[in-house]
């Protein structure tokens, strides 16, 4: 089974039971190679706040598990622990428009991670958000 079967299976599982993971049910798994997962989402009502655009407390939660996502398709596949994550918000994204999140693993050294997670418009291309996401790995 390829990395990225293998990366939906574990969406799937994760995303079936109660809890607050349910909110990756609407998100679909592109590709996964070693440190990197590309993820698309339709923006729904659901997703948006009451200006009608993607709520920022869900692009942070996407920066949260489209990263870990990405190290459990490392060598090391430890999924971690969040020490520090910001979010740059640059540009809306609507109801109805499709957005395309990238994350990748930018270094694994033996008790940190660092991952990068890129936000954009599937049809335009633009950037709306970029987050950084710090893990703890050690035992």
């Amino acid at each position: 089974m390829s990395l990225t079967q293998n990366l939906r299976e574990v969406m799937k599982a994760i995303s079936s039971v109660p809890g607050f993971d349910r909110i990756l049910q609407k998100v679909t798994v592109i590709s996964a190679t070693p440190e990197k997962v590309t993820c698309e989402l339709r923006v729904e009502e659901e997703h948006t706040n009451k200006m009608g655009t993607l709520h920022g407390g869900l692009t942070a939660s996407l920066v949260d598990c489209i990263s870990t996502m990405a190290l459990l398709c490392s060598e090391r596949a430890e999924p971690g622990v969040s020490v520090d994550m910001n979010i740059t918000y640059l540009s809306p994204a609507k109801i109805g428009e499709d957005v395309v999140i990238t994350a990748h693993i930018l270094k694994q050294g033996r008790t940190l991670a660092f991952a990068s997670v890129d936000l954009t418009n599937k049809a335009t291309g633009k950037l709306l958000a970029q987050g950084r996401h710090t893990k703890h790995l050690g035992k």
